[in-house]
């Protein structure tokens, strides 16, 4: 690795550009996000003496980033793992939850700044040196952290982690983030049109922005909202398990909110961790976006043609979210539900979220699970892109490419048209994918209309306070309109006589 000062001109940090939840940089190195309107001197001081080691947080922080770079991993099921087992609490888990995550949302952004700094491209960087210089790039543009702060313990990680000879590469590089604020950057680096200016300014993937775009509709002004949204850091919802605990009583155990249109859902604004919550370690409560929930809820409220004969089916079920609220909400009517899963690890994943409910989980193909026809109800939440869950999975933006749409796209159809087959005559079928793409959502649900004759039922009839999308009767959940995950939800019935 190279020791030399990156290439490039250097520009004085004087006029009074504003980056986006910029401001003025604290004392201390383990803030949160800056708030807007501070004071934005963005220059670091040279040191005058040896950098510090890093400290626990910022180690955690960088070890989840080269394991989701080198081997595929998902920060939001690595970084609590290796808090709890590094013993890493409060303010300290707090502050690595910050920086893992919001760096891992803001990768394309950082490495387009990183690239201009160190003039050359961030892929010829060493991976090992480029998430360290990622970790500190995001301390300099999008926390109160002090730019001398973030210099020194970057250089101090390059040098444990590399060697002595990156350390002049890495201190040239970030005292040259430093001297732009975000918004600077943004306005040097963005695409000159206007979608792909949004999405490098709120670090998406212009065919993801797109993509948003395509499905607000005549409602695209929205897509700064949207964007905005999605890349903030979310707030933890939970869902009440049905007869065993009420929203109200589980916001006041756990000192949230009850959730706007789910009468299961809580909120909680704080962070931490919410499986040590009593109620979520009691099995009373447990982790899911109130979005997923009203999926469930769906199924349970749409109007069947003739008598419920309490048999229904759950054809996508891992790793079992869905499956616990519908397994409760048969336990209570009298139902019984099927739940199939393909991968035999997230099929033992369900039979553990649904022990002691009504519910047998079978392990195969959605498309072909060997199930007798007959179902009064059926959910189908499909395997999708996750688009509409980037902000909880914050790495996802970065991996899914559009060309993953085809083949999901034609698995989505399949699996729609097995639930078709299996439903009984007047019976209804709920199709659903945490994604707003068009040819994930509408696309499908209006082949499947089609070909089988369908009755299409208005969503905002089963779910009060919600508008029914403007294309048609299905419901598209947004996080800057509902808070929850951009969830698409369509409610289709069977003809009762074929």
């Amino acid at each position: 690795m190279s020791s030399e000062e990156p290439g490039g001109r250097k520009r004085s940090n004087g006029r009074g550009g504003r980056a986006r939840g910029t401001g003025r940089q604290a004392d201390n190195t383990r803030p949160g996000p800056r708030r807007s309107g501070e004071d934005q001197s963005r220059r670091a001081p040279r040191r005058t003496q040896p950098p510090p080691a890093a400290d626990p947080a910022r180690e955690v922080a960088r070890d989840v980033l080269q394991a989701v770079r080198a081997r595929d991993a998902y920060a939001n099921l690595l970084l609590p793992a290796l808090l709890r087992d590094r013993r890493i609490k409060g303010r300290d888990a707090a502050f690595a939850t910050e920086l893992t995550y919001g760096t891992c949302r803001a990768l394309g952004l950082l490495d387009a700044i990183i690239a201009a700094a160190a003039s050359r491209d961030a892929d010829t960087i060493d991976g090992d040196v480029l998430d360290i210089l990622r970790l500190s790039a995001y301390q300099l543009l999008r926390t109160r952290v002090a730019p001398h702060a973030a210099v020194s313990t970057g250089v101090a990680m390059a040098r444990d982690t590399a060697g002595a000879h990156v350390s002049g590469f890495v201190n040239a590089v970030l005292r040259r983030v430093s001297e732009k604020t975000e918004a600077e950057w943004v306005a040097q680096l963005a695409p000159p049109d206007p979608i792909g200016r949004l999405a490098f300014t709120y670090a998406h993937p212009r065919w993801i922005a797109q993509a948003f775009a395509d499905s607000l509709g005549p409602s695209a002004g929205e897509l700064s909202a949207a964007l905005a949204a999605d890349d903030a850091r979310p707030v933890v919802h939970l869902a009440a398990r049905p007869g065993e605990i009420t929203a109200e009583e589980l916001a006041l155990v756990t000192g949230g909110d009850e959730g706007p249109y789910s009468p299961y859902a809580v909120r909680l604004e704080s962070g931490g961790d919410p499986a040590s919550l009593e109620p979520v370690r009691d099995g009373l409560a447990f982790v899911q976006d109130e979005g997923s929930q009203l999926v469930a809820l769906s199924l349970v409220r749409a109007p069947l043609s003739g008598a419920d004969s309490g048999r229904w089916l759950d054809l996508c079920a891992g790793p079992g979210g869905k499956a616990v609220l519908l397994g409760s909400f048969a336990r209570i009517d009298g139902a019984h539900v099927d739940a199939v899963e393909v991968a035999a690890h997230r099929a033992r994943l369900v039979r553990q979220a649904v022990e002691g409910l009504p519910v047998t989980v079978h392990e195969g193909d959605g498309r072909d699970p060997g199930l007798s026809p007959g179902y009064d109800r059926i959910l189908v939440d499909a395997p999708c892109t996750g688009l509409g869950a980037l902000r909880r999975r914050p790495e996802a933006r970065w991996r899914r490419q559009s060309g993953d749409i085809g083949d999901l796209s034609k698995l989505q159809r399949e699996l729609l048209d097995s639930a078709v087959r299996l439903l009984r005559p007047g019976g209804v079928v709920v199709y659903s994918t945490c994604s707003p793409h068009l040819l994930e959502t509408t696309t499908i649900v209006a082949a499947a209309v089609r070909r089988h004759a369908l009755e299409q039922i208005d969503g905002s009839s089963l779910l009060c306070d919600i508008e029914a999308a403007e294309a048609g009767k299905a419901i598209q959940l947004w996080p800057h309109r509902h808070g929850t995950d951009a969830m698409f939800i369509a409610a289709l019935r069977k003809p009762a006589s074929e």
